[in-house]
This record gives structure tokens, C-alpha cells and sequence, in this order.
């Protein structure tokens, strides 16, 4: 149990909460929530060690073995898979420490490091990675690449799998989602509802929290509260006590109404059955949503676009390759008016590349790309982040794409994505990776679009940020296509799925839940499982050899202890017929029988040293024929 009793914590001269009294139990998920800046990940270095109370007691068990994602890590020339490995600091000491007893021949060592080895699971270890690494995105082959070849994405991807890696009583993970794609964040989820110990969970992903966490720690106004229950559990708390409060209560009901007429208008218009009534669920939802952040710092909506052709854009058997590799091929879609498309795919299956031949970043290589006139595009990703002016505010960033807007009226735009007062103004290089997504959103959406092409627009956002982009959507008179991996943005926003996959784009008849189901169902062999299983096979099969070489090496160790045994007890049944002889006590023999007895007294010790180097030997010898057997029986 991890206990805290009236624990205070300030980063700087800050403080970021205080009088914070709650334990934490084996087994628990806790989704820790809070607005950006609140202490969540300074949480985590309170765990860590790395900081510590102002006030207060933090009791952690002192065996305690933590596990969580490195940030920061040098480019290595180590293999993915033995960097994954490298985070069972058990299995490399002992992997270390047989080598070095194989070196000098010590069966009794040898023998008591492999029941060490077996007994942590140190013989599939390299299995267990090659699967973390499948989970999370990694293509067969990638298990051989040096760490350092990695981009910085990857890297992070590797650091998670570090975390996982490691055979830990406490998980702390903050935000492990955003560098996921929707299948790496399916995965994920999966195998951390069967992780056996205490997880610690710092989420922005609604659908990821509720299935996970059964409790929430929310921290807010200097104040630590640890909720029983999923994030919807809390959620239906915190909308309970906004609505004893008058003002909060009367903007909910309008709120409310905004959105009750939001998912009548769907419902009334839906045509595909099992994802019309997936989507009306989320929907329903939203009511609750919006009660429980109507005190969110976010509003902003989608200016109506000037004009709004149709079609927007076309595809007409069009294909797209990076040289002379063909990513897709035989496109055709229309993109009209009102359209909501979500796009799935396996990672690697090519939605980047598909949005940006809508985009117009990269040309078809046959086929044809077709735009109205009117087409006024706006594409997100991650490196419209990348394209910010670190040294240029906020307000200076708008006043480049409208000089003719006044002062006011930019800082009144730029205040609904919570860049208000002296923020509005400040350099955007110290900004959080979070904030700069915010601003640039709001330049994409300041621009009045008539086309979103968003991926992954809500890496780094918090869930009052998603939120609010999310009711701007629905609201939004265009048309748009979304990348995501935040299963809750596209069930509540999607009308459709495309699936991109096998080299093709497709329209997808079902709902999340069936994509998940063709992810389930698709073939071993096209994750990198297959080859990491055929390299453990080889791997098997080298160790078995090996493991012959050791036992020839036992037998010949045991042969050599048996022959100085056998000397040795031919030198002293020598001696003793040697003392028999009378006539070697007499008077003229008698510096013979003193140096009789002083070799057999000296013979003695050594006879017992090498009848117990024998027995040693032989029991080594044994041991190893006996796992050798073993392994050749399974």
C-alpha cells in the first residue's frame, strides 16, 4: 500500500497541491486527471523519488519494484528487441553471471543460475518482447534494427515497451497513448487490463480511462480526490455537484439542449444500423460530458466556410507511391458537404500518405486528384506544431493571417482556446507541447476551412480541450476526414469509416467494436510475432546446442575429477600396503616409515578435496544430462 497523509507538493514556488491524504492499494488502476499544469506529472516524480513532500508523509514499501517510461534516452547501436530486454535488470545480471561460470567450468553455479533463469521466465523473455514490440506497431524485422535508427516517435514506442518489459509491482504511465495509432492503443489497453500490479494512469482518452481505471485521482484547486469507478463514474460526480451551483447550472441546460437537438438530428437522418446506433450511444453521452466540463476554459466553434461546393475533392483510381514503392493504389472517392469520415488501418497501412494526396503534399502517380474551385483546405498533423514561430506569440501568429482584424477581436478568437491575458502575448517556444496543438488549431480553424483533414489532432490535448474541439465539429458546415487514435472523438464524430489496408482504401460497414474484431482476426504472420517466434526457435536450437557443448564439458570435468580420485586412492592403498611391511619397523628402516606416514597424512586432505570435486562434478553432470532431456522431451 502506498499511503499519503496530508502530503504538499510546490514545483518552484508554485503550489500544486496541498493537505493530500489517500492510499493506494495492490491491484488498483487509478486514471489520474486535471487540467494541464495542476501537478500530474509532478505526481509521478513524488512517486519517483525524485521529488519530494513540502508537508506531509509519503509511506511507499520499501521493496517496492517501479516501473515507468523513460523520457529521454541516447541513441543506441543495441537491437530493439535486447533494448526491450534491458529492462529486466534481473535476467541481464543473471544472463551475465552464467557466462562468466561457463567460463570457468562451475557446473554447481551453472546449474543454480538456470533454475534462477527458468524461475523469472528468462527462457521466453525474448518472446515477451518480440510481442510487446508486435503490439505496439513494430513491423517484422524492426526487432534487429539498432535503437538509434529509430525516429523520436519509435523511441517512445520502445520506452513503453521498456516499461512493459519490466516485471514490476507499480506502473506509472503518462499519457502512453499519444504516440499510438488507434490498433497500438486497442493492444495496449488489452494488455494492461491483465497487468497483476498497481497502474498509475495519466490519460487524455476518455474510452481508454473508463475501460481501464476503477478509480480516478483528480486533482483540481490545489486539492487531491481519489474516486471509486470508471472516468464516467466521475464524470456523473462532478456534473452532480456543477449543477448545485446556479450559474454553472443554468449554462448546462443550454448547453444541454444544444446538444439533445445535436443527436435528435442524427438519429433522425442515421442509415446504417449498427453504427447509427453505436454512435447515438456516444452521443447520448455527450449531455453528461458537457454538465461535468461546463466549466471548461475552451469554447470556440468552426466559422461557416464561404462557400461550400460540391463535390469538395475527388479521387478517381488514383494511386500514390514513395519511389518506386506503391503505397496505395485504384482510389475513388468524393468528399461532399457534411461528410464525417473516420479512416482506420493497421499502422503502416498508409491513412498518413491517403491524407496527404488529399492534401495535395504528394501527387498521384496515376489516376486523378480533383478540387472545386471553391476548395479552401485545411490539414492538421503533428508537424503543423513543427511549423510555429517559437519565437512569435499567440496574437502575433493571428495578426499574420488577418492584418486587417483588430487587436480585440483576435484576443477574444484566441481566448477560446484558453490563451487569454498575458498568454495571448507570451513567446510560444517554453509553451507545453499541449498548448502548441491549441494554437495551432486555432489557426487552422481561423482560416475557415471548408475541408479538415485531421491527424491526430489530439496528441498532447486535454480532455477539456478534446471536448471542446469535438463540439466544434459537430457543429462544423463542411466536410472532414479524421485520423485518431481517441475511440470516443471518432464514435461520437464519425459517420462513416473508410479502411485503409492491403495496398487499397475501402469504405468500412461497421462500427470501433467490428474494427476491432478484423484486428483480432487478421493473420499471425502479418505481425512481426511469427518471426519472433522462428527466432526463438533458432534461439532454442542454439541454446541446445550449447547446452550439448556444456554437458560434453561436464563429462569431461567429471572424467578429470574421476581419475585424480582414482590416483590418489591408488597412492594411498600403496602406502598403506607399504605400512604393513614389518620390517619397516625396525631399527634401520625407521626414516622410510616417517616418511610413510608423513605422505599419507599429507595425502589424506587432498583424497577428501578431490572425492568431494568427484561428487560435485557428478551431480553437475547429472543435472545437465536430466535438462537436456527434459527440453529434448517437449
Amino acid at each position: 500500500m502506498i499511503r499519503f497523509k496530508e502530503v504538499s507538493l510546490r514545483r518552484g514556488g508554485r503550489l500544486l497541491f496541498e493537505h493530500a491524504t489517500l492510499a493506494i492499494r495492490s491491484g488498483q488502476k487509478i486514471g489520474i486527471t486535471g487540467a494541464n499544469g495542476v501537478g500530474k506529472s509532478s505526481l509521478f516524480d513524488l512517486l519517483r523519488g525524485e521529488l519530494h513532500p513540502d508537508a506531509g508523509e509519503l509511506y511507499m514499501p520499501p521493496a517496492l519494484a517501479l516501473a515507468h517510461v523513460a523520457q529521454e534516452t541516447q541513441p543506441s547501436p543495441r537491437p530493439a528487441i535486447e533494448y526491450v530486454m534491458d529492462a529486466d535488470k534481473e535476467l541481464r545480471t543473471i544472463e551475465a553471471e552464467l557466462q562468466r561460470a561457463e567460463k570457468r567450468l562451475d557446473g554447481s553455479a551453472m546449474a543454480r543460475l538456470h533454475a534462477r533463469l527458468d524461475a523469472i521466465g528468462g527462457y521466453t523473455a525474448r518472446v515477451r518482447a518480440g510481442r510487446l514490440l508486435s503490439g505496439l506497431g513494430f513491423k517484422r524485422g524492426d526487432e534487429e534494427k539498432p535503437f538509434g535508427e529509430f525516429s523520436g516517435g519509435w523511441r517512445v514506442r520502445l520506452n513503453l515497451a521498456q516499461a512493459l518489459m519490466c516485471r514490476s509491482d507499480l506502473l506509472l504511465l503518462d499519457e502512453p497513448t499519444n504516440h499510438l495509432d488507434l490498433d497500438a492503443v486497442i493492444w495496449l489497453r488489452d494488455w494492461l487490463a491483465s497487468y497483476p500490479g498497481t497502474l498509475l494512469l495519466i490519460a487524455h482518452d476518455r474510452d481508454f480511462l473508463d475501460e481501464l481505471a476503477d478509480h480516478i485521482l483528480h486533482i483540481e484547486d490545489q486539492a487531491v480526490s481519489l474516486y471509486a469507478g470508471n472516468y464516467s463514474a466521475f464524470e456523473a460526480r462532478r456534473a452532480e455537484a456543477l449543477t448545485q451551483q446556479q450559474a454553472a447550472y443554468e449554462k448546462q441546460q443550454r448547453e444541454s439542449a444544444h446538444i439533445r437537438a445535436f443527436i435528435d438530428r442524427f438519429r433522425a437522418k442515421a442509415s446504417k444500423a449498427r453504427q447509427a446506433q453505436s454512435r447515438i450511444k456516444a452521443l447520448a453521452k455527450l449531455e453528461l460530458i458537457a454538465r461535468a466540463h461546463v466549466d471548461s476554459p475552451f469554447r470556440f466553434a468552426f466559422a461557416k466556410p464561404d462557400k461550400l461546393p460540391n463535390p469538395l475533392l475527388s479521387l478517381d483510381q488514383a494511386s500514390v507511391a514513395y519511389g518506386e514503392k506503391l503505397v496505395l493504389e485504384d482510389i475513388r472517392l468524393s468528399l461532399s458537404p457534411g461528410d464525417r469520415i473516420g479512416l482506420l488501418g493497421p499502422n503502416g497501412a498508409g491513412k498518413s500518405t491517403l491524407m496527404k494526396l488529399l492534401a495535395g503534399i504528394v501527387q498521384p502517380k496515376a489516376g486523378t486528384r480533383e478540387t472545386a474551385q471553391d476548395l479552401h483546405l485545411g490539414y492538421f498533423s503533428q508537424h503543423q506544431v513543427e511549423q510555429l514561430h517559437f519565437d512569435s506569440s499567440p496574437l502575433q501568429h493571428l495578426q499574420k493571417l488577418d492584418r486587417a482584424a483588430s487587436e480585440k477581436t483576435l484576443r477574444s478568437f484566441l481566448g477560446g482556446f484558453g490563451f487569454s491575458g498575458e498568454k495571448a502575448l507570451a513567446a510560444v517556444a517554453p509553451f507545453s507541447g499541449g498548448e502548441k496543438a491549441r494554437l495551432a488549431l486555432a489557426l487552422l480553424l481561423y482560416r475557415k476551412p471548408n475541408l479538415l483533414l485531421l491527424d491526430e489532432p489530439t496528441n498532447h490535448l486535454d480532455l477539456d480541450m478534446r471536448d471542446a474541439l469535438g463540439f466544434a465539429l459537430q457543429e462544423f458546415a463542411g466536410a472532414f476526414i479524421i485520423v485518431s487514435h481517441d475511440r470516443h472523438l471518432l464514435r461520437t464524430l464519425a459517420d462513416a469509416f473508410w479502411l485503409v489496408a492491403e495496398g487499397t482504401v475501402r469504405p468500412f460497414d461497421g462500427d470501433l467494436d467490428a474494427y476491432r474484431q478484423w484486428l483480432t482476426s487478421r493473420l499471425e504472420h502479418d505481425r512481426p510475432e511469427a518471426a519472433i517466434a522462428e527466432t526463438s526457435r533458432k534461439e532454442r536450437r542454439r541454446q541446445g546446442a550449447e547446452k550439448r557443448q556444456q554437458l560434453k564439458s561436464f563429462q569431461v570435468a567429471f572424467q578429470r575429477a574421476e581419475a585424480r580420485l582414482d590416483q590418489l586412492m591408488d597412492e594411498r592403498a600403496r602406502l598403506d600396503s607399504l605400512l604393513t611391511d614389518t620390517a619397516l619397523y625396525e631399527g634401520p628402516a625407521k626414516e622410510p616409515l616417517k616418511a610413510s606416514l608423513l605422505a599419507k597424512s599429507r595425502l589424506e586432505p587432498q583424497l577428501r578435496e578431490a572425492e568431494a570435486a568427484w561428487l560435485e562434478a557428478g551431480a553437475a553432470l547429472e543435472l545437465a544430462a536430466d535438462q537436456l532431456a527434459s527440453e529434448a522431451a517437449h
